[in-house]
């Protein structure tokens, strides 16, 4: 997803600099060029040939280097890159940059670039809560630079504190978010329903079904890779929720209703990519044995069809999509819930196809629209999602 796009990590003296290799084999694994800058005090750290082995490319440390492929380095450099990441950020280098002073070859390089920066700072908690390096980080702020809230727990030195640089798959996905896709649904607001809801038997029993929240998860992140305000209301899931993504958790089908009947008109775009449940008990177990004793039936009755009230006070403009899970009769159902729920599409897929359904990475999908019917191949679920969102697009 990064093809094409160069990726400058700046380095600076942090011992949260030994995270890094892993960062850079997550970028090129997706494609990226990927282009390593070090200050003197990071090389203390790490080596650059770690950085020179991982990336093919040659470990910037020295300003005045003169084995390099450009007349001016960290000018020709800057242009290139499509996104700066400084991590870990130490105090000295958010002070030095914030204060516009470009005295080596990493801050020069970053002052030279036009491009989007993301700083990530690493350091103690007493240092990262000195007045200054408050004042430093909030002046690169509003400059424009995105500064990356730092985590909390056992720091270098032994204190447990502020401070500790997030973990490399945390800062991969803010890479991402910025450069794996075109922002076609930038300035849209998308809601999605996600994963499984519960209906209490009675406190340890509960009515629920398979839903993993896989599929839900993967639109919410293509949504939001692709720029789009994304909110994700979600039941239980085997998966956490996408980073970037208002989650909304909710237990039961009521619960999923409520939330969503609040948030539907202010949404362009609404999914609900969510199983739930088709019934609530009416009495808890402990009540219906009191009843009649030695009978264990718990009476039910059926729970608010989301999709159809959602169909009934849909917005003009609003555009609004289903799934259709069906063990029999897949397009024939679907189809019928296309027009029933007044939907302007029906994802359909069968749970009995080796490969689609809850549990699964991968999916099965057939794209049901008033225009006609289209079947896709087996692909990874978030393939699925980029497609799902391309024919709502299209509509």
């Amino acid at each position: 997803m990064l093809s094409g796009k160069t990726v400058v990590l700046a380095i600076s003296g942090s011992i949260a600099a030994y995270k890094m290799p892993n960062l850079v084999r997550m970028l090129k694994k997706e494609g990226a060029d990927v282009q390593v800058l070090m200050t003197e005090n990071a090389t203390r750290f790490i080596s650059p040939i770690t950085f020179e082995s991982l990336t093919g490319n040659k470990c910037l440390t020295d300003t005045f280097d003169r084995n390099f492929k450009y007349s001016v380095e960290h000018v020709a450099l800057a242009k290139r890159a499509d996104i700066v990441m400084i991590a870990p950020a130490s105090a000295n280098v958010i002070g030095k940059i914030a204060c516009g002073i470009a005295d080596d070859m990493l801050t020069t390089t970053v002052m030279a670039c036009p491009c989007k920066k993301i700083v990530a700072p690493a350091m103690n908690h007493n240092m990262f809560h000195n007045p200054i390096v408050q004042d430093n980080l909030s002046r690169l702020a509003s400059f424009g630079y995105e500064i990356i809230k730092p985590g909390h727990g056992m720091l270098a030195n032994g204190d447990d504190g502020d401070g500790r640089m997030p973990e490399e798959s945390v800062l991969f996905q803010y890479i991402m978010r910025h450069l794996a896709c075109e922002k076609d649904l930038s300035g849209k607001k998308i809601l999605v329903t996600a994963g499984a809801t519960r209906e209490s038997i009675d406190p340890v029993r509960f009515i629920t079904n398979h839903s993993s929240g896989r599929m839900g998860c993967a639109i919410a992140r293509a949504a939001m890779l692709r720029g789009a305000d994304v909110t994700l209301v979600h039941g239980h899931m085997d998966i956490k929720p996408p980073m970037f993504v208002k989650a909304v958790p909710v237990t039961s089908a009521e619960d999923m209703w409520q939330a969503v009947s609040q948030l539907a008109p202010l949404q362009d775009i609404i999914i609900k990519a969510a199983a739930v449940s088709d019934y609530t008990p009416v009495a808890t177990a402990s009540e219906k044995i009191k009843k009649k004793d030695g009978d264990m039936s718990i009476p039910l009755k059926r729970t608010v069809d989301i999709l159809s009230s959602l169909g009934r006070e849909k917005l003009p403009g609003q555009k609004i999509c289903g799934f259709s899970m069906e063990t029999e009769n897949l397009l024939e159902n679907s189809r019928k819930k296309l027009i029933s729920k007044n939907c302007d599409m029906i994802c359909a897929n069968s749970l009995s196809s080796e490969g689609a359904g809850f549990k699964s990475d991968t999916n099965i999908i057939t794209i049901i629209t008033a225009a006609g019917t289209e079947n896709l191949e087996k692909m990874s679920k978030d393939d699925a999602a980029h497609i799902i969102l391309d024919r709502i697009l299209s509509l």
